[in-house]
């Protein structure tokens, strides 16, 4: 059997399910913390080895022990690719700071593409806060159309922010049967880069909207539990329930629940949730990755 060499190099390896109570429910994601930056590849090539919807990566970017520090660089990896945003790894990693690590601030800010973002601990749980995801007007395309099993609709819109495609159901019975075929779905022809697909419906109390998130594209079947799909939901929601401040239920196999809280100009939106820390160990990293 052919040795492999690892070298001596070691990540702080995190488990964490994300907008949950418990364990086994709400969305895995896991979370590196980097003592020193990484090559883009090594970074992909890891979130693949975890083979989660998302693999956050952080650092510390301040000349201070990790327990005495709150500003962090973050970046959030598919298997197949790097995210502009991520709300459920966010909620990962400030639960692994808050609750593991134990840091000395109630707030903690992330330095990332999507600009500064920022988590707060609170008794409630975790408050994120994050850019509004707005809509523009959208023509679907027939194919994708079909390939989701979709036969009729309320709304569609774009975000261009986060490449989200929604598409509003008129009730909950429809959104929770859908099958979609997935390779259809990336074979379809779309007029702009879509990397997922939210449905969405109203919610029977006490969640007032239900969602799915499709993204195959990217790497992710249908995602249990998805942040940043809520920074597009919680907007179109508040236009047509008149509320500023939502509980919010995604619909996978998993299920997950959060609130979602609509800053007054509507450019920033708190993403209110708990997480739950299933594992703690060590990722060694390959010599041949370091090269």
């Amino acid at each position: 059997m052919k040795k492999i060499e690892i070298s001596k190099e070691v990540l702080p390896l995190y488990l964490v399910d994300a907008f949950a109570e418990e364990p086994s429910k709400g969305n895995p994601a896991a979370v590196c913390l980097l003592e020193s930056l990484y090559p883009t590849d090594v970074l992909q090539t890891i979130a693949a080895e975890m083979n989660l919807s998302e693999t956050a990566f952080l650092h510390n970017l301040e000349k201070k022990c990790l327990r005495e520090s709150k500003l962090f660089s973050l970046r959030w990896f598919t298997p197949k690719v790097e995210m502009p945003l991520c709300g459920h790894a966010t909620l990962a990693s400030a639960a692994v700071l808050f609750y593991d690590v134990a840091v000395s601030t109630n707030e903690i800010v992330f330095e990332t593409i999507s600009g500064r973002l920022s988590a707060k601990k609170e008794e409630k749980g975790v408050i994120l806060d994050f850019p509004v995801g707005d809509l523009a007007p959208f023509n679907l395309e027939p194919e994708l159309l079909k390939a989701m099993g979709v036969t009729d609709y309320k709304d569609v819109g774009y975000c261009r922010k986060t490449g989200n495609l929604l598409i509003s159901l008129h009730d909950e019975k429809t959104l929770r049967s859908l099958k979609p075929n997935f390779e259809l779905m990336k074979a379809a022809p779309t007029k702009a880069e879509i990397r997922g697909v939210i449905i969405t419906s109203l919610g029977h109390p006490p969640y007032d909207f239900v969602s799915r998130y499709f993204a195959p594209w990217i790497g992710i079947n249908e995602d249990p539990v998805t942040g940043a799909a809520h920074t597009t939901l919680a907007l179109y929601w508040s236009k047509i329930l008149g509320k500023r401040e939502m509980l919010a239920f995604q619909a996978s196999s998993r299920g997950g629940t959060l609130t979602v809280r609509l800053h007054p100009n509507n450019d920033r939106v708190d993403l209110i949730g708990n997480a739950v820390i299933v594992s703690k160990g060590v990722l060694y990293l390959p010599s041949n990755l370091l090269r």
